[in-house]
């Protein structure tokens, strides 16, 4: 009987022994397969996002732009022409007829740059408005579709 017992668990411990000393081959590519398939999931899922996001962020500052250019007009009763441009809104242009009209310290602190990185564009006066105030999109150039949409004011 106490052979019997000590045999089972000799190899009992040898078991056990096995499993302490790690994974198998195949139960660490099966870790890494599921590591990647959840890593390509995330990958898929956020990107999306992330462009929405940098959209939403340029027409948050063309809004906040329209607004600054709304007051300006209020002061000086025009919109700055496009020589002028969006820098009027933080430093008065020398060609103002009049200059006492300017609000001290500007319309907005510093202009924003579009989420890619390029500035925003303005022509006054606009194909279809007062003024026209746009961002190019994720290419930088005129047109495009989805991302490389131009944003524009109202939305378009």
């Amino acid at each position: 009987m106490l052979n019997i017992r000590t045999l089972l668990l000799k190899r009992l411990s040898r078991e056990t022994r096995k499993r302490a000393n790690g994974f198998t081959l195949v139960e660490l590519m099966v870790v890494i397969f599921i590591i990647g398939l959840l890593a390509t999931i995330v990958v898929i899922n956020v990107l999306p996002s992330q462009d929405k996001a940098m959209t939403e962020k340029a027409r948050s500052d063309i809004a906040t732009l329209s607004q600054a250019l709304e007051m300006y007009r209020l002061d000086n009763l025009a919109y700055p022409g496009t020589a002028e441009g969006l820098n009027a809104l933080v430093t008065a242009p020398p060609t103002l007829a009049q200059p006492g009209r300017y609000r001290s310290g500007g319309y907005i602190k510093k202009l924003p740059q579009d989420p890619w990185g390029r500035p925003y564009q303005y022509v006054s006066p606009g194909t279809t408005g007062a003024f026209d105030l746009y961002s190019l999109g994720a290419d930088g150039a005129p047109g495009g579709e989805a991302e490389n949409a131009d944003i524009t004011a109202d939305g378009a």
